[in-house]
């Protein structure tokens, strides 16, 4: 269906077009803010498990930046409106960091090789990205010409 004014050329959207996009957005906002607070909450949790314990062990710094990590990524997509897919790969490698230093003696060499191939990955994409970025992205100068 064109979205066009033939006569005229400026888009027309019908009131069901508005009310779906208001109800995408609300639903985006909430869902966010959902996320965000059971990110505190979780955090705020392991952290007052770490305090009455009297010390945190590595997986539980480990797990904190994961936290960090996680709220992050939630807040730049709020700002945004786009998911950061490089955040997504840092809470991965952490993720795997934190299960291999927990682990470590349990595992079977495979599944340790296995995991820092896997972390190898991962930052190779990550460094991929990050070049993409640096590399693609539009300059404020670009919008001038």
């Amino acid at each position: 269906m064109d979205r066009s004014d033939e006569t005229r050329g400026t888009p027309r959207f019908s009131r069901a077009d508005h009310l779906g996009d208001l109800l995408v957005g609300v639903f985006q906002r909430v869902a966010l803010f959902v996320i965000g607070a059971t990110i505190v909450w979780s955090a705020a949790s392991d952290y007052l498990t770490m305090m009455r314990a009297g010390h945190a062990k590595l997986d539980d710094i480990l797990l904190l930046f994961i936290y960090l990590e996680l709220g992050t990524m939630t807040g730049i997509y709020f700002k945004t409106d786009r998911l950061p897919v490089l955040f997504l790969l840092y809470v991965a490698i952490t993720a795997i960091t934190r299960f291999l230093a927990v682990d470590m003696k349990q595992l079977p060499i495979e599944s340790l090789l296995a995991g820092t191939g896997a972390i190898l990955v991962l930052s190779g994409a990550a460094l991929v990205l990050q070049v993409a970025a640096t590399k693609f992205s539009p300059r404020p100068d670009d919008h001038q010409q």
